[in-house]
């Protein structure tokens, strides 16, 4: 009896942490979605009148599309191109027990604790001396460069929690690697998969200091609110 009554509290105080934990993260994302349709210009409650020109003007601003549409290509680039190398690199790092694996792995994530300023003047005077210049291709290669470690952590953890009696089951019944690959570990991985494509086109989607570094005639979102 006793412990019914503790498991329905401890239950009632998760659900109530949820709770309080997605009000504390999403309502300022709410309150400025709801800001962005008042008629007046200052942030108030009441609010004066709710209204859609907002979003009209920024419809028409070219400048602003382009630079939207800018960061949209890098983005989606970005995740494709970071993902793709970080399933097999993942892969190859879990299963195939390679000499150094912890060494690989650490080095991997040193994008990630560099200060992202000393990254963005490295990629710079790196891509001059190879011949990019500042352009939308620097850009999503200092992203890649970025994204790749979060690839590879969200797809090694993935992999690592994967049963490896099924890869196993489906060699034993005369299935080579590529097919096992193919037809077992990536569909198992599909979340996984999933997950890595997002957080990588967010990440690139809203970094600002390595495409200020990188940016030249074309600039991406943030560089135009910045600017």
């Amino acid at each position: 009896m006793t412990a019914g009554w503790f498991g329905r509290l401890l239950r009632v105080a998760l659900w109530s942490y949820a709770l309080a934990f997605a009000i504390v993260l999403y309502l300022p994302s709410a309150c400025v979605l709801l800001f962005s349709l008042n008629s007046g210009i200052h942030i108030k409650f009441p609010l004066d009148s709710l209204t859609f020109d907002w979003y009209r003007a920024l419809a028409i601003n070219n400048a602003l599309v382009a630079a939207a549409l800018n960061s949209l290509k890098v983005g989606t680039s970005v995740a494709v191109l970071a993902t793709a190398i970080g399933v097999p690199g993942a892969f190859a790092l879990v299963r195939y027990g390679l000499k150094g694996t912890k060494t690989i792995a650490s080095l991997s994530m040193m994008p990630l604790l560099i200060p992202v300023i000393i990254l963005g003047i490295s990629l710079l005077v790196l891509l001059r001396v190879a011949g990019v210049g500042n352009s939308l291709l620097a850009i999503t290669i200092g992203h890649v460069i970025l994204c790749t470690p979060l690839s590879l952590s969200i797809m090694m953890s993935r992999f690592t929690s994967l049963d490896r009696r099924l890869e196993e089951a489906a060699m034993d019944l005369g299935a080579p690697g590529r097919i096992v690959f193919r037809r077992i570990i990536l569909p198992l991985s599909a979340t996984a998969i999933l997950s890595s494509l997002i957080l990588c086109f967010l990440t690139s989607f809203d970094e600002f200091v390595i495409a200020f570094f990188l940016s030249g005639t074309s600039i991406t979102l943030p560089l135009y609110i910045w600017g």
